[in-house]
Protein backbone atom coordinates (compact mmCIF):
# COMPACT_ATOMS: atom_id res chain seq x y z
CA UNK A 1 0.00 0.00 0.00
CA UNK A 2 1.31 3.43 -0.81
CA UNK A 3 1.96 5.82 1.88
CA UNK A 4 0.16 9.05 1.41
CA UNK A 5 0.92 12.32 3.13
CA UNK A 6 -1.95 14.91 3.25
CA UNK A 7 -2.91 18.35 4.56
CA UNK A 8 -6.17 19.83 5.46
CA UNK A 9 -7.03 23.69 5.32
CA UNK A 10 -8.07 24.79 8.61
CA UNK A 11 -11.80 25.02 7.72
CA UNK A 12 -11.83 21.70 6.36
CA UNK A 13 -12.67 22.93 2.45
CA UNK A 14 -9.23 21.93 0.90
CA UNK A 15 -7.39 18.63 1.42
CA UNK A 16 -4.12 18.37 -0.09
CA UNK A 17 -2.67 14.50 -1.08
CA UNK A 18 1.09 13.74 -2.23
CA UNK A 19 2.04 9.92 -3.03
CA UNK A 20 5.88 11.15 -1.62
CA UNK A 21 7.54 13.77 -0.46
CA UNK A 22 11.37 13.31 -2.04
CA UNK A 23 11.37 13.84 -5.35
CA UNK A 24 14.82 12.79 -7.58
CA UNK A 25 16.92 15.25 -9.54
CA UNK A 26 18.71 12.50 -12.32
CA UNK A 27 20.38 15.92 -13.22
CA UNK A 28 19.11 15.58 -16.91
CA UNK A 29 15.59 15.28 -15.33
CA UNK A 30 13.80 15.24 -12.18
CA UNK A 31 10.52 13.28 -11.06
CA UNK A 32 6.91 15.23 -11.86
CA UNK A 33 5.25 15.96 -8.96
CA UNK A 34 1.80 14.59 -8.94
CA UNK A 35 -0.95 15.28 -6.68
CA UNK A 36 -4.51 15.52 -6.11
CA UNK A 37 -6.72 18.07 -3.87
CA UNK A 38 -9.95 16.90 -2.40
CA UNK A 39 -12.28 19.87 -2.47
CA UNK A 40 -15.67 20.98 -0.34
CA UNK A 41 -16.91 23.71 -2.13
CA UNK A 42 -19.72 24.93 0.47
CA UNK A 43 -17.39 27.68 1.82
CA UNK A 44 -15.48 28.86 -1.74
CA UNK A 45 -18.29 31.68 -2.99
CA UNK A 46 -16.43 33.04 -6.27
CA UNK A 47 -13.37 31.65 -5.03
CA UNK A 48 -11.10 29.77 -7.01
CA UNK A 49 -9.10 26.62 -5.61
CA UNK A 50 -5.07 27.31 -7.20
CA UNK A 51 -2.25 25.33 -6.13
CA UNK A 52 1.54 26.20 -6.28
CA UNK A 53 4.74 24.95 -6.48
CA UNK A 54 7.68 27.34 -4.77
CA UNK A 55 11.09 26.87 -4.52
CA UNK A 56 12.25 29.28 -2.24
CA UNK A 57 15.56 30.64 -0.11
CA UNK A 58 14.96 31.06 3.47
CA UNK A 59 17.69 33.42 5.39
CA UNK A 60 17.52 34.40 8.56
CA UNK A 61 14.73 34.47 11.41
CA UNK A 62 11.45 35.00 10.61
CA UNK A 63 12.12 37.81 13.44
CA UNK A 64 13.43 40.17 11.32
CA UNK A 65 10.09 40.53 8.77
CA UNK A 66 8.39 42.47 12.39
CA UNK A 67 10.64 45.21 10.81
CA UNK A 68 9.67 44.95 7.38
CA UNK A 69 12.40 42.85 5.50
CA UNK A 70 11.82 39.49 3.80
CA UNK A 71 13.41 36.78 5.11
CA UNK A 72 11.94 34.53 2.64
CA UNK A 73 13.09 34.89 -1.48
CA UNK A 74 11.27 32.76 -4.19
CA UNK A 75 13.62 31.25 -6.35
CA UNK A 76 10.85 29.81 -8.53
CA UNK A 77 7.26 28.75 -8.62
CA UNK A 78 4.42 27.67 -10.53
CA UNK A 79 0.97 27.66 -9.86
CA UNK A 80 -2.00 26.07 -11.68
CA UNK A 81 -5.78 26.99 -11.26
CA UNK A 82 -7.54 23.66 -10.26
CA UNK A 83 -11.20 24.72 -9.86
CA UNK A 84 -13.32 25.46 -11.87
CA UNK A 85 -11.48 23.26 -13.94
CA UNK A 86 -8.87 24.50 -16.16
CA UNK A 87 -5.70 22.04 -15.34
CA UNK A 88 -5.54 18.77 -16.19
CA UNK A 89 -2.81 16.47 -16.31
CA UNK A 90 -2.11 13.20 -17.92
CA UNK A 91 -3.03 10.79 -15.33
CA UNK A 92 -0.22 8.66 -13.87
CA UNK A 93 -0.56 5.56 -11.52
CA UNK A 94 0.54 7.81 -8.78
CA UNK A 95 -2.72 10.11 -9.68
CA UNK A 96 -4.96 6.67 -9.82
CA UNK A 97 -4.17 5.86 -6.21
CA UNK A 98 -4.61 9.50 -4.70
CA UNK A 99 -7.98 10.11 -6.67
CA UNK A 100 -9.09 6.64 -5.14
CA UNK A 101 -7.85 7.47 -1.87
CA UNK A 102 -9.57 11.01 -1.32
CA UNK A 103 -12.62 9.78 -2.94
CA UNK A 104 -15.31 12.33 -5.03
CA UNK A 105 -14.82 16.08 -5.69
CA UNK A 106 -10.96 15.38 -5.80
CA UNK A 107 -8.80 17.19 -8.86
CA UNK A 108 -5.40 16.18 -9.86
CA UNK A 109 -2.47 17.86 -10.67
CA UNK A 110 1.14 17.95 -12.42
CA UNK A 111 4.21 20.23 -11.75
CA UNK A 112 7.47 19.35 -13.83
CA UNK A 113 10.08 20.75 -11.43
CA UNK A 114 12.95 22.60 -13.80
CA UNK A 115 16.32 21.06 -13.93
CA UNK A 116 18.41 24.07 -13.00
CA UNK A 117 17.28 24.60 -9.28
CA UNK A 118 18.72 23.58 -6.53
CA UNK A 119 18.07 21.12 -4.22
CA UNK A 120 16.68 21.23 -0.75
CA UNK A 121 19.56 22.39 1.96
CA UNK A 122 19.14 23.68 4.96
CA UNK A 123 21.82 25.68 7.14
CA UNK A 124 22.15 23.60 10.79
CA UNK A 125 20.94 26.67 13.17
CA UNK A 126 22.74 26.99 16.46
CA UNK A 127 21.05 25.00 20.09
CA UNK A 128 19.60 28.40 20.56
CA UNK A 129 18.36 29.70 17.33
CA UNK A 130 14.77 29.93 17.11
CA UNK A 131 12.28 29.26 14.08
CA UNK A 132 12.95 27.79 10.84
CA UNK A 133 16.18 27.18 9.54
CA UNK A 134 18.13 28.94 6.64
CA UNK A 135 18.35 26.86 3.44
CA UNK A 136 16.26 25.86 0.22
CA UNK A 137 13.07 24.63 0.25
CA UNK A 138 10.35 23.21 -1.98
CA UNK A 139 6.48 23.48 -0.87
CA UNK A 140 3.34 22.63 -2.40
CA UNK A 141 0.41 25.20 -1.49
CA UNK A 142 -3.20 25.08 -2.47
CA UNK A 143 -5.38 27.95 -1.39
CA UNK A 144 -8.29 29.76 -2.17
CA UNK A 145 -8.21 33.10 -4.19
CA UNK A 146 -10.15 35.87 -6.41
CA UNK A 147 -7.46 35.55 -8.58
CA UNK A 148 -3.93 34.09 -9.50
CA UNK A 149 -2.01 36.93 -9.20
CA UNK A 150 -3.14 39.95 -6.84
CA UNK A 151 -0.65 41.05 -4.45
CA UNK A 152 -3.67 42.95 -2.65
CA UNK A 153 -5.62 40.16 -1.78
CA UNK A 154 -4.87 38.64 1.72
CA UNK A 155 -5.68 34.93 1.74
CA UNK A 156 -6.21 33.63 4.99
CA UNK A 157 -4.85 30.34 6.66
CA UNK A 158 -7.64 28.87 7.33
CA UNK A 159 -8.18 28.99 3.41
CA UNK A 160 -4.61 27.31 2.88
CA UNK A 161 -2.99 23.74 3.28
CA UNK A 162 0.76 23.15 2.55
CA UNK A 163 3.48 20.21 2.84
CA UNK A 164 6.93 20.65 1.96
CA UNK A 165 8.78 18.11 -0.02
CA UNK A 166 12.57 17.85 -1.44
CA UNK A 167 14.19 17.87 -4.25
CA UNK A 168 17.23 15.07 -3.89
CA UNK A 169 20.08 13.84 -5.89
CA UNK A 170 21.38 10.37 -5.50
CA UNK A 171 24.94 8.99 -6.69
CA UNK A 172 25.16 7.82 -9.89
CA UNK A 173 25.13 4.46 -10.90
CA UNK A 174 28.51 4.52 -12.36
CA UNK A 175 31.48 5.22 -9.96
CA UNK A 176 34.79 7.18 -11.30
CA UNK A 177 38.34 6.64 -10.58
CA UNK A 178 39.69 8.03 -7.63
CA UNK A 179 41.75 11.10 -7.39
CA UNK A 180 45.70 11.00 -6.45
CA UNK A 181 48.06 13.73 -5.35
CA UNK A 182 51.25 14.47 -4.75
CA UNK A 183 53.96 16.89 -3.74
CA UNK A 184 57.79 17.11 -3.15
CA UNK A 185 58.65 19.78 -1.16
CA UNK A 186 62.15 21.01 0.27
CA UNK A 187 63.54 22.65 3.98
CA UNK A 188 65.92 25.11 5.37
CA UNK A 189 68.81 23.20 6.24
CA UNK A 190 68.14 20.01 4.39
CA UNK A 191 69.44 19.28 0.75
CA UNK A 192 66.92 16.69 0.16
CA UNK A 193 62.50 16.81 0.23
CA UNK A 194 59.98 14.76 1.49
CA UNK A 195 58.05 12.82 -1.40
CA UNK A 196 53.70 12.63 -0.74
CA UNK A 197 51.51 10.95 -2.31
CA UNK A 198 47.49 10.69 -1.44
CA UNK A 199 45.02 8.54 -3.49
CA UNK A 200 41.59 7.25 -2.98
CA UNK A 201 39.73 4.06 -4.97
CA UNK A 202 37.04 6.08 -6.28
CA UNK A 203 35.84 9.83 -6.58
CA UNK A 204 32.50 9.27 -4.71
CA UNK A 205 31.61 8.01 -1.35
CA UNK A 206 28.43 7.84 0.47
CA UNK A 207 26.91 9.56 3.66
CA UNK A 208 28.41 7.16 6.68
CA UNK A 209 30.83 4.81 4.68
CA UNK A 210 34.46 4.43 5.64
CA UNK A 211 37.26 6.65 3.22
CA UNK A 212 40.36 4.45 2.77
CA UNK A 213 43.36 7.12 1.68
CA UNK A 214 46.37 6.03 0.61
CA UNK A 215 49.36 7.59 1.89
CA UNK A 216 52.77 7.18 0.71
CA UNK A 217 55.92 9.08 2.10
CA UNK A 218 59.76 9.01 0.81
CA UNK A 219 61.62 11.02 3.16
CA UNK A 220 65.07 11.99 1.84
CA UNK A 221 65.40 14.81 4.41
CA UNK A 222 67.11 14.51 7.53
CA UNK A 223 64.09 15.86 9.09
CA UNK A 224 61.44 13.39 10.92
CA UNK A 225 57.85 12.96 10.06
CA UNK A 226 56.12 13.46 13.43
CA UNK A 227 52.32 12.52 12.80
CA UNK A 228 49.74 12.70 9.78
CA UNK A 229 46.37 14.94 10.07
CA UNK A 230 43.58 14.27 7.79
CA UNK A 231 40.86 16.93 7.60
CA UNK A 232 37.66 16.95 5.71
CA UNK A 233 36.46 20.75 5.04
CA UNK A 234 33.02 21.30 3.49
CA UNK A 235 32.71 24.26 1.39
CA UNK A 236 29.09 25.98 1.25
CA UNK A 237 29.01 28.46 -1.77
CA UNK A 238 25.86 30.60 -1.36
CA UNK A 239 25.63 32.34 -4.86
CA UNK A 240 21.55 33.36 -4.59
CA UNK A 241 21.77 36.66 -3.05
CA UNK A 242 25.30 37.30 -2.79
CA UNK A 243 28.65 35.75 -3.20
CA UNK A 244 29.10 34.23 0.51
CA UNK A 245 31.86 31.43 0.95
CA UNK A 246 31.78 29.34 3.82
CA UNK A 247 34.68 26.28 4.94
CA UNK A 248 33.72 24.83 7.80
CA UNK A 249 35.79 21.46 8.59
CA UNK A 250 33.65 18.71 9.39
CA UNK A 251 36.35 16.25 10.58
CA UNK A 252 39.70 16.44 11.89
CA UNK A 253 41.77 13.45 12.74
CA UNK A 254 45.46 12.58 13.47
CA UNK A 255 47.56 9.60 13.09
CA UNK A 256 50.55 9.26 15.42
CA UNK A 257 53.14 8.00 12.61
CA UNK A 258 56.31 8.59 12.73
CA UNK A 259 58.65 8.70 9.50
CA UNK A 260 62.47 8.76 10.15
CA UNK A 261 64.74 10.39 7.89
CA UNK A 262 65.87 8.20 4.92
CA UNK A 263 62.94 5.85 5.63
CA UNK A 264 59.55 5.50 3.63
CA UNK A 265 56.22 4.65 4.61
CA UNK A 266 53.08 2.63 2.81
CA UNK A 267 49.93 2.55 4.35
CA UNK A 268 46.59 2.79 4.08
CA UNK A 269 44.69 5.26 6.78
CA UNK A 270 40.65 5.66 7.42
CA UNK A 271 38.06 8.73 8.12
CA UNK A 272 34.67 9.12 8.04
CA UNK A 273 32.86 12.45 8.47
CA UNK A 274 29.38 12.44 10.06
CA UNK A 275 27.15 15.20 11.31
CA UNK A 276 27.18 13.61 14.95
CA UNK A 277 30.53 14.94 15.65
CA UNK A 278 29.31 18.53 14.04
CA UNK A 279 26.15 19.48 15.75
CA UNK A 280 27.22 22.12 17.51
CA UNK A 281 28.39 24.11 14.40
CA UNK A 282 26.05 26.86 13.10
CA UNK A 283 26.13 27.18 9.26
CA UNK A 284 26.88 23.83 8.32
CA UNK A 285 25.13 22.56 5.32
CA UNK A 286 23.01 19.84 5.22
CA UNK A 287 20.73 17.74 3.02
CA UNK A 288 17.18 19.31 3.54
CA UNK A 289 15.09 18.05 6.59
CA UNK A 290 11.67 16.96 6.79
CA UNK A 291 9.80 17.58 10.29
CA UNK A 292 10.58 15.14 12.80
CA UNK A 293 13.07 13.55 10.59
CA UNK A 294 16.76 13.27 11.22
CA UNK A 295 19.34 14.32 8.45
CA UNK A 296 23.15 14.37 7.52
CA UNK A 297 25.62 16.22 6.07
CA UNK A 298 24.35 17.87 2.53
CA UNK A 299 25.56 15.83 -0.69
CA UNK A 300 28.00 16.95 -2.83
CA UNK A 301 25.73 19.40 -5.73
CA UNK A 302 26.07 17.85 -8.70
CA UNK A 303 25.86 19.97 -12.03
CA UNK A 304 24.91 19.84 -15.90
CA UNK A 305 27.76 21.48 -17.66
CA UNK A 306 26.79 24.69 -18.62
CA UNK A 307 24.16 25.16 -16.11
CA UNK A 308 24.14 28.52 -14.80
CA UNK A 309 25.01 28.48 -11.03
CA UNK A 310 23.09 31.70 -10.09
CA UNK A 311 20.04 30.53 -9.79
CA UNK A 312 21.37 27.23 -7.92
CA UNK A 313 21.11 29.18 -4.22
CA UNK A 314 23.82 26.61 -2.62
CA UNK A 315 26.85 24.87 -3.75
CA UNK A 316 28.10 22.25 -1.86
CA UNK A 317 31.33 20.61 -2.10
CA UNK A 318 34.23 18.64 -0.01
CA UNK A 319 37.96 18.52 0.02
CA UNK A 320 40.47 16.25 2.28
CA UNK A 321 43.68 17.85 3.09
CA UNK A 322 46.57 15.19 3.99
CA UNK A 323 48.82 17.04 6.07
CA UNK A 324 52.42 16.06 7.44
CA UNK A 325 54.31 17.70 10.49
CA UNK A 326 57.78 17.33 9.67
CA UNK A 327 60.09 18.90 12.16
CA UNK A 328 64.26 18.85 12.28
CA UNK A 329 65.73 17.12 15.34
CA UNK A 330 67.81 18.38 18.77
CA UNK A 331 66.58 21.70 20.65
CA UNK A 332 65.53 23.45 17.77
CA UNK A 333 63.14 20.59 16.38
CA UNK A 334 59.68 22.00 17.32
CA UNK A 335 61.00 25.72 16.38
CA UNK A 336 61.65 24.22 12.77
CA UNK A 337 58.66 22.63 12.16
CA UNK A 338 56.86 22.85 8.84
CA UNK A 339 54.06 21.48 7.10
CA UNK A 340 53.77 19.13 3.88
CA UNK A 341 50.28 19.10 2.60
CA UNK A 342 47.93 17.97 -0.90
CA UNK A 343 44.45 17.96 -1.07
CA UNK A 344 42.14 16.14 -2.89
CA UNK A 345 38.41 16.17 -4.11
CA UNK A 346 35.37 14.23 -2.16
CA UNK A 347 32.43 13.53 -3.77
CA UNK A 348 29.54 12.72 -0.66
CA UNK A 349 25.86 11.32 -1.72
CA UNK A 350 23.41 8.91 -0.72
CA UNK A 351 23.28 5.44 -3.09
CA UNK A 352 19.69 5.19 -4.92
CA UNK A 353 17.36 3.00 -3.13
CA UNK A 354 16.32 0.16 -4.72
CA UNK A 355 13.26 -0.12 -6.54
CA UNK A 356 10.31 -1.07 -4.48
Amino acid sequence: MTKVFKKTSGHGGLTLYLGKRDYVDNVDSVESVDGVVKLDTSQFGDRKVFVQLACAFRYGSEDLDVIGLSFRKDIWFKQIQIYPESHKPTLTPMHDTLLKKAGDNAYPFTFEIPTNLPCSVTLQPAPDDKGKACGVDFEVKTYLAMEADNPDEKIEKKDTARLIVRKIQYAPSQVGSGPKADICKSFMMSDKPVHLEASMDKDLYFHGESIPIKIKIKNESNKTVKKIKMTVEQLTDIVLYSADKYTKVVLSQEFGETVESGSSYDNTLSITPLLAENKEKRGLSLDGRLKDEDTNLASTTMLRPGLDKEVLGILVSYKIKVNLMVAGGGLLGGLTSSDVTVELPLNLMHPKPQEE
